[in-house]
């Protein structure tokens, strides 16, 4: 049971243990984390010897189930990928990854323990990372959304990614490639608006319900200038008749 030990650090104040999710808190802050995990990760699958890697997978990459590699242990890969999933808790800068991944569970090859493992070794560089919250008196919600259209190789599906916060650090964020193929990006991002958007109302009310009303509204940063028109334009033409009638939750 050592996860329910409390230890005291001079400078980030108390911490305290629950299945590997380590909090430290102070008078001002409060900071969540999983360094200890990591390391044990990093250990159990022989990685804590390695270098370190900049980034969580090499910009471009498309991973695809028939690359042509060799195939590796099945078992090894899901028990990586399983325990990966669990620092994405305090980890979303992983979260995008590690819904790749998770695509190969049933058949992995060479090329996907390879981005496996580029994963664990950004993790070995970054063992101290995680999120931080702060007393603020204005309690700011901030959103983001991106998206990666039809970036499957292997069926064309696209992959949304949301990330929100309030105050000083994110709440809530998802990484998942989508069940349907969509004909455009505009289509695409339109759809995964809506979701964001239901997100914030949700967020809303949630801050309404502990006191934090916002009378501001809140923005959605998104970058395709196609679908920010879309939103602002009462006239639908024949196009986006589909658009208007499934989606127009957004406006």
């Amino acid at each position: 049971m050592q996860f329910l030990k409390v230890f005291e650090m001079k400078d980030l104040g108390e911490l305290h243990y629950f299945l590997g999710l380590e909090v430290w808190r102070n008078a001002v802050q409060n900071f969540v984390c999983q360094s200890n995990y990591v390391r044990y990760v990093l250990k159990i699958f022989k990685m804590d010897n390695f270098k370190s890697f900049v980034v969580t997978m090499q910009q471009n990459v498309k991973l695809s189930c028939v690359d042509g590699s060799k195939e590796v242990n099945d078992t090894m890969y899901r028990q990586t990928v399983g325990s990966l999933n669990y620092i994405t808790i305090t980890r979303p800068g992983i979260s995008y990854s590690m819904s790749v991944l998770s695509r190969f569970m049933e058949k992995p090859l060479e090329i996907h323990w390879n981005a496996t493992k580029e994963v664990l070794r950004y993790l070995k560089g970054t063992l101290d990372y995680g999120i931080k919250y702060t007393d603020a008196s204005n309690v700011e919600l901030t959103s983001y959304l991106d998206f990666d259209w039809a970036g499957n190789t292997d069926d064309q599906r696209s992959t949304t990614g949301y990330a929100f916060g309030i105050g000083s650090g994110v709440v809530s964020w998802s990484s998942k490639k989508k069940p349907i193929v969509s004909l455009s990006s505009l289509e695409f991002e339109y759809k995964a608006l809506c979701a964001a958007t239901c997100e914030v109302v949700w967020l809303r009310k949630h801050l309404q319900y502990v006191g934090e009303e916002k009378e501001e509204p809140t923005i959605i940063k998104c970058d395709n200038q196609s679908s920010i028109k879309l939103v602002n334009n009462s006239i639908f033409h024949a196009r986006t008749k589909h658009v208007n009638a499934q989606f127009h939750f957004v406006r």
